[in-house]
């Protein structure tokens, strides 16, 4: 028999959960849930969607010093991975190692404010799954 541990939430590390929990939904449209405030020392971000993990924003007194051992992949449902970036740049993320091609292929790894990696892949779009 198959044993399944649905993913619940996915953690990050932040000085300021509250504010990381602002831009990690600005850049996935999930919705703070109810009682996330500035000042929280937990802060969740969820989806809507049954059996999606949301992301959970979890005060630690360490800054980050390393690479992540784990990051999220990011894939736009629309437009383009390039209109994505930009996007992402102006709500505060960097660009951390361009990965981009001169044919369209590649990815941009990309850090949040307080310096978690992350990857914008291909539009679903421009991978013609849409």
């Amino acid at each position: 028999m198959a044993y399944l541990n649905p993913v619940r939430h996915i953690s990050f590390d932040a000085h300021d959960p509250y504010a990381l929990a602002q831009f990690w939904s600005r850049l996935t449209g999930y919705a703070v849930s109810d009682g996330g405030a500035p000042g929280d020392d937990e802060v969740l971000i969820e989806s809507g969607q049954p059996g999606v993990p949301g992301l959970v924003f979890l005060r630690v007194p360490e800054s980050k010093t390393i690479k992540n051992r784990v990051h999220l992949d990011i894939q736009p449902p629309s437009g383009t991975r390039d209109e994505e970036v930009e996007r992402l740049l102006g709500l505060g993320a960097r660009i951390v190692d361009d990965r981009r091609t001169d044919d369209g292929m590649g990815w941009a790894v990309m850090a949040d404010p307080e310096g978690n990696e992350f990857c914008v892949e291909r539009s679903a779009v421009e991978r013609g799954l849409v």
